[in-house]
């Protein structure tokens, strides 16, 4: 990882001293992001209740700017002036480099329709089983470990030879024996957990914005 990248799980630590424990397995899920998008893969998220609106979040400050404006490239820009003119140079500047990630979880029209045909503990994977390529990789949040339908998802992606990066609670659950990469942040409390995840995909998502776009 950059320079940029190290400060940033740097801070994390001295914030979360706690997080200690799961030190090399962030690193490792910093790594596992990295070659996603090195590989122009993308990043899906699933989870349900708070850990939902963890998805939302995430995929937010994956695909604009969270710390870093970052401004298209100028060839890109110059692209969208030389096509479109005025209006190609507007759009351009207020485009900005993405990572591309997708929540699973805003899929309202196809998540009902299947939780009403089928069966709800399968809705992630049938996204994973439609959407995923071996390049990307699923973000899966239990802070149990145990929600059926990410861990339905959670095989799913692994059968199709997805990465999985799991973030539960200090018990890990069914979640830690099937994803490639475990954060199981110290703490019991579906609260506590949800609040300590929020902390370190924050983190993720800075150091893979600072790996990729900080100059």
């Amino acid at each position: 990882m950059n320079v940029g990248a190290a400060a940033e799980l740097g801070r994390l630590l001295a914030d979360y001293p706690g997080l200690q424990v799961i030190k090399e397995q962030i690193r490792q899920a910093f790594v596992m992001l990295r070659k996603c998008v090195v590989n122009d893969g993308v990043i899906y998220c699933c989870g349900n209740g708070g850990s939902a609106a963890d998805c939302e979040h995430i995929v937010g400050e994956l695909m604009k700017g969270y710390k870093l404006q970052r401004e298209l490239p100028a060839e890109k820009r110059q692209s969208f002036a030389d096509h479109y003119g005025e209006r190609g140079a507007a759009i351009a500047g207020c485009l900005q480099s993405a990572i591309r990630a997708q929540s699973l979880v805003s899929q309202a029209s196809l998540m009902s329709a299947y939780n009403n045909d089928i069966n709800c503990e399968y809705v992630f994977a049938q996204q994973i089983y439609g959407y995923g390529r071996e390049k990307d990789v699923l973000w899966a949040l239990s802070t149990s470990g145990n929600s059926a339908n990410v861990v339905n998802a959670a095989i799913t992606a692994r059968e199709k030879k997805i990465a999985v990066l799991a973030m539960t609670g200090a018990e890990g659950g069914e979640l830690a024996d099937i994803a490639d990469v475990c954060l199981k942040v110290p703490y019991r409390e579906t609260d506590r957990t949800q609040e300590c995840h929020l902390a370190v995909y924050h983190c993720l998502c800075a150091m893979l914005e600072k790996q990729f776009f900080e100059n």
